[in-house]
This record gives C-alpha cells, sequence and structure tokens, in this order.
C-alpha cells in the first residue's frame, strides 16, 4: 500500500472554487451518512442541484459496504476506498424501461446477427454510441467502531462523482480528501474543488501533472479509443495508438484501468485469467463476487483491462448493489432467459441465490482479517509460500493431480456457488470451454514475492507488467486479421491527389471468415488457441464489442486517409501535374480543387478548421487559379458566370458560400453520396 501524499491548508492561499471548471473532472463532492432511523443520507453535495433524486439515491445506497458482507472488525477506524459506476436515467424518461432493458436494446444493436454483420460499409453518419451515459462514483469509507455510539459504530462516506473512468486520479486524490474532511470537515471540499478547478482539461492518453495543495498528482489517463464515445470524445481526437498495432512504448497505457492489480486479484486463479479473457472478449455476463468492496471492484476493473486495446462496451459495474435500479429486472430473468452482456461486482451473498442462473460467477478476494491495519486499496493475500523465483505450473494449478486435490474440485463444482454461503472460497463456475491455452511461459516468469507486505507489492508491479503485457499482446494479434480493413491509401505516383480516395474494403463476415480460414489465425495465437479457434471469432462477430470498435477504427482509418490526402494535395506541384493529366480531365481537376477549397472556408467559417487550414487554402486558390489559366477561353468565360467562383478566382479572402448550381456543399473529409468518385 502506498503512503497518501501529505496535504496542508493554508488560508492565506486557499483557492476559489469555479463549478464550471472543475465540471471538466468532477460533477459533484457529496458527504454521505449512514443515519440508523433514516438510512443513508446526504449531508452535503457540492454543487449543490447537479443531481436528480433518484440519482442522489443511487449515489447514497452505493457509497456504503453492504452490511451482510463485511466481516466483524474490532479495529477503531477502518478506511477502505472502492468505486462504482451507475446509468443515468434523466435522458431516458419517456418509457417506463429500466437501464437492463436498454442494455438489451443496446445488445440487440450492437450484438450483430450474422445478416447485420455481413455488410459493413464506410459510415460516418451512423451512431454508434449509446444514449445513455454514466457516472462513476468514486467513495472514501470510513467505519468508525465505537461501544458507547448505538450499534457500536458510525459510518461515513466521501463520494467523488465523475463522468470519467479515471480511478488513477481519483483513487489518490480520495487519500488526501478523505482523510482531510475528517479531520477539518466541510472546509476540505471547498479547498479540494478549488484545486480541481485549476486542472487543466482531461487529455486521454497522457501523463498529467495535477496540483493538489502542496502535493502533485502524476497520473496517467487512459486512451481516447478506450473511452465510451458518450465521453464526448471525437473520431478525431481517437486517432491514436490503436489494435491493430502493438504499442512501442510499454509503459503507455492502452487501456482502462491500466494500473489495477490484476495479479493480486486474480492471485488464486491465474490459471482461468485466459478463460475470463475470452469471456469478456465474446461479451458473456459474468457475476463477481468478493467479501470487500475494495477487492470487487478492483476485479472487475482487473478484468475489464484484460481486453485492452480493444474498445469495452460491456456494461461493467465495479460495485453493484439490490439497490440499483436494474437489480429488479435482473432478478426478474428465469433459467434459460439471456442476461445482458455485464460484468457485475458484488459482495453481498444474496445475489448467489437472486442471479443463480447467470452462466459465469467468479469468486476472489479473501475475508478481510480482524486486524487494525487500515486498508486503502485491495492487494490479494497470497497463500503460496516464500520463494524467490517463479511460480511453477504445479503450484499455480493447485497441484491438480494429487487425489486430495481433484477430489476437492469435483465437490467444489458438485457444491456449485453456494457454497460461498458457508466459506469464502476462490474459484469460478462457468460451463465455457476455453479456446486459449494458458501460456506456462508467462506463469513461469511471475515472482513469489512471499508475505511481506512491502516486497510483495513491489513483486506484484512486476507481475502486473508482465501479465497486462502479454494479454494485450494477446489482444492486439487476435484483432490483427481486421488491420486490412483499416489500411489507408495514398495517391499512386502520377495520379491527382484531387480525386475522391479509393472506399476502404467493405466488410462481409462470412467472407473474412472464409479468408481467416483459408490463411490461417498466425503464428502468435496458432501456439496459444485450440483447434476450433475460428468459434471464437464467430462468437466475437456476434458480440456486443466488435461492431462498436470496427466502426470506430473504421472511422479513424478514414480520418486517417483523409489526412493523408491532404498532405498530398499540399505537397503537389500543379503545374506538373497539368502536363500529364489528360485535356479532357483538366475541367475535372479544376471541379475537384474548387469542392475542396471551399470545404476548407467551410470550417474555417464555422471554427473547426485545423492549424495548417489557412495555407491550404492558400495553395488551393493558387492552384484553382493555375488550372483555370489552362482552360479555354470560352470555358473561362463560361466558369466565371458564377459569382461566388469568381470571387475565389480573384482571390477574395471571404467570398460568400452560396450552393454551386448542381454542387452540394462539401466539407472536407466527409464524402458526399451526390460527389463524383
Amino acid at each position: 500500500m502506498s503512503r497518501s501524499p501529505s496535504f496542508s491548508v493554508k488560508s492565506e492561499l486557499s483557492v476559489k472554487a469555479d463549478p464550471d471548471a472543475m465540471q471538466r473532472w468532477v460533477l459533484a463532492f457529496c458527504i454521505i451518512r449512514f443515519d440508523l432511523e433514516q438510512g443513508q443520507l446526504i449531508e452535503e453535495c457540492y454543487p449543490p442541484g447537479c443531481l436528480t433524486q433518484e440519482e442522489e439515491l443511487e449515489v447514497a445506497f452505493s457509497s456504503f459496504p453492504d452490511s451482510i458482507s463485511q466481516h466483524q472488525n474490532r479495529s477503531s477506524i477502518h478506511d477502505c476506498i472502492f468505486f462504482f459506476r451507475f446509468q443515468r436515467h434523466k435522458h431516458s424518461k419517456q418509457g417506463n424501461g429500466t437501464s437492463s432493458e436498454i442494455s438489451e436494446i443496446d445488445d440487440k444493436e450492437t450484438s450483430s446477427t450474422p445478416d447485420e454483420v455481413k455488410s459493413i460499409r464506410r459510415s460516418r453518419s451512423t451512431d454508434i454510441s449509446k444514449s445513455s451515459k454514466y457516472l462513476y462514483g468514486y467513495v472514501f469509507n470510513r467505519q468508525r467502531h465505537d461501544e458507547r455510539l448505538k450499534r457500536g459504530g458510525e459510518q461515513k462516506s466521501v463520494v467523488i462523482l465523475s463522468h470519467g473512468p479515471y480511478y488513477s486520479v481519483f483513487r489518490p486524490l480520495l487519500q488526501i480528501m478523505g482523510p482531510l474532511y475528517f479531520d477539518i470537515g466541510r472546509k476540505a471540499i471547498e479547498h479540494i474543488a478549488g484545486y480541481v478547478s485549476l486542472w487543466p482539461s482531461p487529455v486521454p492518453g497522457k501523463l498529467m501533472e495535477l496540483p493538489i495543495g502542496n502535493a502533485m498528482l502524476k497520473v496517467n489517463l487512459p486512451p481516447a479509443h478506450s473511452l465510451p464515445l458518450e465521453s464526448g470524445i471525437s473520431y478525431e481526437e481517437s486517432a491514436s495508438s490503436m489494435a491493430p498495432f502493438l504499442p512501442s512504448n510499454p509503459s503507455v497505457p492502452q487501456g482502462l484501468f491500466h494500473d489495477s492489480d490484476i495479479f493480486g486479484t486474480f492471485r488464486g486463479l491465474l490459471l482461468q485469467l485466459w478463460l475470463l479473457w475470452e469471456l469478456l472478449l465474446i461479451g458473456e455476463p459474468i457475476l463477481i463476487i468478493a467479501p470487500t468492496p475494495p477487492q470487487c471492484c478492483e476485479a472487475v476493473a482487473s478484468l475489464v483491462s484484460l481486453v485492452a486495446p480493444l474498445l469495452c462496451t460491456v456494461d461493467f459495474r465495479p460495485y453493484f448493489t439490490i439497490h440499483d435500479p436494474d437489480f429488479a429486472q435482473l432478478n426478474a430473468l428465469q433459467e434459460g432467459d439471456k442476461y445482458p452482456p455485464m460484468v457485475l461486482g458484488v459482495t453481498n451473498l444474496f445475489f448467489l441465490k437472486a442471479l443463480r442462473y447467470i452462466p459465469h460467477i467468479v469468486s476472489v478476494g479473501s475475508p478481510a482479517p480482524s486486524s487494525s491495519r487500515v486498508t486503502i486499496a485491495s492487494r490479494s493475500t497470497g497463500r503460496i509460500p516464500a520463494k524467490q523465483e517463479g511460480f511453477g505450473l504445479q503450484q499455480l494449478s493447485l497441484k491438480k493431480f494429487s487425489p486430495s486435490s481433484l477430489f476437492n474440485a469435483v465437490k467444489l463444482r458438485r457444491d456449485g456457488p453456494l457454497c460461498l454461503m458457508t466459506e469464502h472460497k476462490e474459484a469460478i463456475w462457468s460451463t465455457y470451454v476455453a479456446t486459449t491455452k494458458p501460456d506456462t511461459s508467462i506463469l513461469n516468469r511471475l515472482i513469489d514475492a512471499g508475505m511481506s507486505p512491502r516486497v510483495e507489492e513491489s513483486m506484484s508491479v512486476v507481475n502486473n507488467e508482465i501479465l497486462r503485457r502479454h494479454f494485450l499482446e494477446l489482444t492486439t494479434n487476435f484483432l490483427a486479421p481486421f488491420g486490412p480493413y483499416f489500411r489507408a491509401t495514398t495517391p499512386s505516383e502520377g495520379s491527382s491527389p484531387y480525386a475522391d480516395p479509393p472506399p476502404l474494403p467493405p466488410f462481409n463476415a462470412d467472407d473474412f471468415l472464409m479468408s481467416l480460414s483459408a490463411r490461417g489465425v498466425g503464428k502468435f495465437l496458432s501456439k496459444r488457441m485450440r483447434s476450433n479457434w475460428l468459434d471464437l471469432y464467430r462468437r466475437f462477430l456476434k458480440g456486443p464489442n466488435f461492431l462498436p470498435w470496427f466502426q470506430r477504427r473504421l472511422a479513424i482509418a478514414e480520418n486517417e486517409q483523409h489526412r493523408l490526402w491532404r498532405q498530398a494535395r499540399m505537397k503537389t506541384d500543379i503545374h506538373l501535374l497539368i502536363t500529364k493529366v489528360p485535356e479532357l480531365e483538366i475541367v475535372d481537376c479544376f471541379d475537384a480543387i474548387e469542392r475542396h477549397l471551399l470545404g476548407e472556408m467551410q470550417l474555417q467559417q464555422s471554427g473547426r478548421a485545423i492549424s495548417d487550414s489557412a495555407a491550404m487554402c492558400q495553395k488551393l486558390k493558387g492552384d484553382l487559379q493555375a488550372v483555370f489559366n489552362v482552360l479555354p477561353n470560352d470555358m473561362q468565360q463560361l466558369l466565371l458566370l458564377n459569382p461566388q467562383r469568381a470571387a475565389l478566382l480573384q482571390g477574395s479572402s471571404s467570398p460568400e458560400l452560396t450552393i454551386l448550381p448542381g454542387r452540394p456543399s462539401i466539407q472536407v473529409g466527409v464524402v458526399s453520396s451526390n460527389s463524383p468518385r
């Protein structure tokens, strides 16, 4: 556990909060108290009025550990940090449907059936973002045990609400803000809000330095391609390092929750990581149960991080309670009903009965010991004897060849997950047979650090890096066969860069699978997957992750192709090109240059122009004049009849943008359906 950053408050240096600037990172700060008579109560919410009544209830219920899940802890003060995620409903008040119903509808839209996937073509107008938005709640919970109080203690939570999955930012911030609030009260909110107001806007994928008092938070934000489109990230902003290309710098985050503790969380289930990777890849519903909220939210975050750099569109809930509005819909599902694609992290054992038909259940973590140690970040305690070497395969397989281990495994499967009601065990219940085999070479590289907490944490960092790098490589190689559909082209030598670029190859699921079956999956995956690997691709194509990822990746490839052709136009010697263009094509060349020039000018007028737009306009005006000069006199006179065109040729800086007869107004980078090809 890392030490909490120090923080001091100096009244003369206090910073006044700016709610509008604060919204770039934080929607609200809340203080929630558990009242014995009235339940969860929001004592403070800054800024006030930013949540609906339903959202206030959901935040309040999600900000405390389930009483059933908590083991007795006799320490005087127990702190923990965890986070939750819930769906905002104020944008979908027309109907009475719950967000589970919405999730199922989204699943039908994004889970492509064979007919729906068969033909995916270029479509910048397709809205692949969900209409619903999510909020993240980051919680510092303090339980104070005092026999003089009713029920022997009290609970209070400090909560930060945000639109972004920035656990790497808000976990260290809560390590400062939580204790500070319990020291000085409401002033802590004002001071922290003031400093957050001074932070620059979030830049996805970048290392950011965020001042907070006399401390400095240095955090890597998740890359833009891993953030949902509802976060306001446009295609242009998402044109960063993406699959199917393996990043050159392994320290740069490639997905959500890049600093989650995979090794510590799944230490007792390392051989099952490849099964879990497949389940999330194809969008299977998973229930994760752990003794404490920090352990279950760390497990959900670690699982989501396994599929980086894939855009994960599965609905994940790091800490899910029976008070969530979606619970009623899930609880009503019967045997044979299909669960929506989601990952639920829970601590309440009641879910084992309520969601008994969910197909995949994972139990992780260990019960909290009765000690006075404060737990800020979850780190599962290993039960493997101290030994400064790699984990042997026999250790990781839990001595699977011994009769006693075999008997225990059979008994665990026979009893089912309800055996957790009497004793917590790390196990997985699933009938799914994984295609990917555990990589023993990776497992043998992992280091057993023993029981020393300080050494264990440092070795856990090394092990997490090994595991994260492997699954990043595994996912990247799995997505590599889709690479040809995103391959941007440049103008061939001698051709005109003013023509429209050729369309990217259309995608057909049957053709893709047939071609992939013929050429094979590649050396990396063929060594790690069983012979039925093509079935995994079929499931992926039908799952919820494929279509949003593919369409977003396709749009980015189109933008890249537009950038390359625009760059080629900037470098083209128009006088040399004219000498190579047949006389009949010179008029077409004039029309194409004029179209691109009007597009650049429209971008400038709308405020969406890029940095070199002015230079591009100047270059295109010169090119337009050069082509005009070689046209026959009668053609020149005909073209000058249009006043807008005449203004362009005369070098006017801001001609009136009227639509030319018979030709639509076209913006740069958007291929009009009426434009000549």
